[in-house]
């Protein structure tokens, strides 16, 4: 295949085309920073300029992931040489070329609706918001919804899952939650709810 069209790396050991999750997650956070603060500017300045470049810088960066290859993909690259010096955790390419079409679907009907038509409706607000979860997830806990989503539809389990998720093992004593831990949970959520009526009242 050629280099400059394939998606995902070949490397040894691995029968599937990969990609390193390390540098996805990176890419996912300055995303996920970008379209945040241009919200911010929706929501504090009621400022649409800065999320339409948003919006178009993101369609832009994953429609040369899925239509040219990752490796061409700016914020993939800044990705890179962030975690240059993290030892790779290889993800299979195939899972992430899927969630990435539906990052193209969405980002494309928002440039479409809030670029080009100023629409500024639930269907926009769902929409951005569902792309900072996405984004979040895969950053902040390495979790790709879209991957998850790409299992159901194929009707067949995703390869070289990050933290090998895929595969039914066993949890590690320090991976088991107690009920103690989950009451500490529950309790800490009651008292930020408190506070949030304390301050208001404050106020």
């Amino acid at each position: 295949m050629n280099r400059v069209t394939q998606f995902g790396e070949t490397v040894e050991g691995y029968n599937i085309p990969v990609l390193n999750e390390r540098e996805l997650r990176a890419a996912a956070g300055i995303l996920f920073l970008m379209m945040y603060t241009s919200i911010m500017f929706v929501v504090f300045q009621n400022n649409y300029l800065v999320l339409k470049y948003a919006i178009a810088i993101f369609l832009s960066d994953f429609v040369i992931r899925v239509f040219v290859n990752p490796r061409f993909s700016p914020t993939l690259i800044v990705g890179r040489m962030i975690v240059q010096n993290q030892v790779p955790e290889y993800v299979g390419a195939p899972q992430k070329k899927f969630a990435w079409m539906i990052g193209v679907t969405m980002s494309a009907t928002m440039f479409i609706l809030i670029g080009i038509l100023n629409f500024d409706n639930l269907i926009t607000t769902l929409l951005c918001h569902t792309c900072l979860i996405f984004l979040f997830f895969e950053a902040a806990f390495g979790i790709c919804i879209g991957c998850k989503i790409y299992s159901r539809v194929y009707k067949e389990k995703a390869q070289y899952c990050p933290g090998e998720v895929c595969e039914i093992h066993e949890r590690h004593e320090i991976q088991k939650t107690s009920g103690w831990q989950k009451l500490i949970v529950a309790v800490f959520l009651v008292y930020m709810i408190m506070m949030v009526f304390l301050v208001v009242q404050w106020l």
